[in-house]
C-alpha cells in the first residue's frame, strides 16, 4: 500500500503562511485543480456545504507545494485561536550541507540563510554555536510563533 502525506499546519492567517513558507522552502502555492479558478470553488463543486466554507476561503491558495515533487503538500489550516505553546513537531531547514562541510562554512551558510528568513517575517529566538560540538544552528519563529532550526 503506498502512503503520502501533507504536513497541516493550524494558523489563523493562511496567506501570511502561505507567503512566508513558500519563499522559506522555495515551494510554490498550489493552483486549483482545472478548470477551478479558485479552491472555493473546487470544494463548491466538490459539495462542501456552504455553512462549513468560510467567505473567503479558498480565494486565495491555502496550500504550498514542492515545484519539482520532492517535498510534501503543506497546507494551512484556519484556526479561531493562536499558537499558544512550544511546538512539539518542528522542521529543520538543512541548508549547512551537512558535517561533511567546515564548521565556519556552515555557519557562513546558516547565518545567510536566517537573515534572509528574517526579512521575510521570521524571528530569530536564539543561536546555538557550539563549535566545540561541530554544531551551529539558529533557532527561529513564523510569522504566527511556530517554532523551526536552521541548520
Amino acid at each position: 500500500m503506498d502512503t503520502s502525506w501533507q504536513l497541516v499546519v493550524d494558523c489563523t492567517d493562511p496567506q501570511t503562511m502561505v507567503e512566508f513558507w513558500s519563499q522559506a522552502l522555495h515551494y510554490i502555492p498550489e493552483p486549483p485543480p482545472a478548470p477551478h479558478a479558485t479552491w472555493h470553488a473546487y470544494w463548491q463543486f466538490m459539495g462542501v456545504p456552504a455553512e462549513e466554507l468560510e467567505p473567503e476561503a479558498g480565494e486565495l491558495p491555502e496550500s504550498i507545494i514542492d515545484p519539482i515533487g520532492h517535498g510534501p503538500r503543506w497546507w494551512f489550516q484556519q484556526v479561531p485561536e493562536r499558537k499558544s505553546i512550544k511546538n512539539r513537531l518542528h522542521i529543520d531547514l538543512r541548508v549547512g550541507g551537512g558535517r561533511g562541510v567546515d564548521f565556519e562554512t556552515r555557519k557562513a551558510r546558516v547565518s545567510q540563510e536566517s537573515e534572509r528568513l528574517v526579512a521575510l517575517g521570521a524571528q530569530i529566538r536564539h543561536v546555538m554555536d557550539r563549535a566545540e560540538m561541530d554544531h551551529f544552528a539558529v533557532c527561529m519563529s513564523d510569522p504566527e510563533g511556530n517554532e523551526f532550526d536552521v541548520v
